[in-house]
C-alpha cells in the first residue's frame, strides 16, 4: 500500500482516495479549498465502480441526497436501481446471514477489524452494536461509504480506496480483514490477497466471505484456485454457514474438493480467531417485521432479487405466520433495521 492518507479530499469524514481518478480527485480538493463543499459531494456522489453501467443521477437530484430522511429515500435519490433493493433488504438475505455466521466462527475480538468492499457497512453495523471497536470500511464507491456513515453505522472510519493501490489506512496489528460477497469482483485477486494480508499483519486474519465459484458476474475461481490464492484450506460452503446459523450450531469447513457443486465458498486464512460470545443467530433488539412481507405475503423487491435470493431463503415462510413462532427472529422474520432504513 502506498501514498499518504493526508493527501486525500475528505468531505462528510470520508477521505477520496480511489485509484484511477486524478481528475476527479484533483477538482474535488480545489473545491474543498475553495469551500464548496456541497459541490464536491454531488461530483462523489455521481462516482461509481467499473462494474456499473447505469449513468449516474443529474447533478441537482444528487444535490438533494444530504436532505434524504431514509436509507431508501437516498438510494432512489443516488440511482441505484437494483443495488438499492440488495442493500434495503440485506438484513434477512442468505448471503448476509451467511456472513454473520462467519463472524459467529471467527470472531475479531479486541482486533482492529478492516471490512474491504464494505458497501453501506451491514456487517460493520453487527459488529459496533455487539460491542466491537476500531473499525474501517473501505470501498472504491464514495457514495455507499456515505450511506453507511449517515444511516447504518456511524461508528466507524471509512476510506473511500482501491485495496490494491490504498494510501496507508493506519490499521493497528494484528488485525481481522474481511472481505464479503465481492472478492470474486476483484480483478488481481493475487495482489488482492496479498493487500489483506499486509494490512492483517502478523498474526492476523484475512477472512473472505460468499465468493461465487460459478456466476456470471465477476470473475470467480474455482475453490482450490480461491485457496490458492488466499493461502488457506479453511473453507466452508456458503448455504451451508447460512444453515449454520440459522440452526444455532458452529458451520461445518470442507475440503476444496468437496465444493465444486457449491455456489459459493468463504476462508479463513492466518490465524483464526475462536467464536463469538453470543450468538449472531439472534439478531438485537428493537426487532421490526421483515419488510419483505407486504399485506402477509413474501413479496420480492424485484424478479432478480427474487431468483438469486427466492431459491435459498427458504426459511422465510410465503405468507406471515399467526402467531409468529418462537424462533421468529432467527429466521429473520423479524430485524433488526437501521433505525433511519
Amino acid at each position: 500500500m502506498t501514498g499518504l492518507l493526508l493527501d486525500a479530499p475528505v468531505v462528510d469524514g470520508i477521505p477520496f482516495a480511489r485509484a484511477g481518478r486524478d481528475d476527479l480527485r484533483a477538482e474535488v480538493a480545489g473545491l474543498v479549498a475553495a469551500g464548496e463543499t456541497d459541490r464536491a459531494r454531488v461530483l462523489l456522489l455521481a462516482d461509481a465502480d467499473d462494474w456499473w453501467t447505469e449513468p449516474p443521477p443529474p447533478p441537482e437530484q444528487l444535490a438533494r441526497v444530504p436532505a434524504a430522511r431514509t436509507l431508501r429515500e437516498a438510494m432512489e435519490l443516488l440511482g441505484m436501481g437494483r443495488v438499492a433493493d440488495y442493500f434495503a433488504h440485506r438484513w434477512s438475505d442468505p448471503t448476509h446471514l451467511a456472513g454473520l455466521a462467519l463472524l459467529q466462527a471467527h470472531w475479531p475480538g479486541g482486533r482492529p477489524v478492516v471490512d474491504v468492499a464494505c458497501g453501506i457497512g451491514a456487517h460493520l453495523r453487527e459488529l459496533s452494536r455487539r460491542g466491537a471497536g476500531d473499525l474501517l470500511g473501505v470501498d472504491v464507491v464514495w457514495a455507499k461509504l456515505w450511506l453507511a456513515r449517515r444511516f447504518v453505522c456511524p461508528d466507524a472510519r471509512y476510506v473511500c480506496a482501491d485495496l490494491t493501490a490504498a494510501p496507508d489506512l493506519a490499521v493497528g496489528s494484528p488485525a481481522h480483514v474481511m472481505c464479503h460477497d465481492a472478492f470474486y469482483f476483484l480483478r488481481d485477486k493475487p495482489a488482492a490477497a496479498a493487500a489483506m494480508r499486509a494490512l492483517a499483519g502478523d498474526g492476523g486474519t484475512v477472512v473472505v466471505g460468499h465468493a461465487h465459484v460459478a456466476d456470471p458476474h465477476g470473475q470467480p475461481l474455482t475453490p482450490e484456485g480461491y485457496a490458492e490464492v488466499l493461502g488457506t484450506d479453511l473453507l466452508y460452503d456458503d448455504d451451508e454457514l447460512t444453515r449454520s446459523l440459522l440452526e444455532g450450531r458452529p458451520p461445518r469447513p470442507a475440503a476444496p474438493a468437496d465444493l465444486h457443486a457449491s455456489e459459493a465458498v468463504a476462508l479463513v486464512a492466518g490465524d483464526p480467531p475462536g467464536p463469538a460470545p453470543a450468538d449472531l443467530g439472534e439478531p438485537l433488539p428493537p426487532l421490526s417485521p421483515n419488510p419483505l412481507y407486504r399485506d402477509g405475503v413474501l413479496t420480492w423487491p424485484s424478479e432478480r432479487y427474487a431468483a438469486e435470493y427466492g431459491p435459498r431463503s427458504s426459511y422465510l415462510p410465503e405468507r406471515w405466520p399467526d402467531p409468529l413462532p418462537a424462533d421468529a427472529a432467527r429466521r429473520r422474520l423479524l430485524v433488526d433495521l437501521p433505525e433511519a432504513w
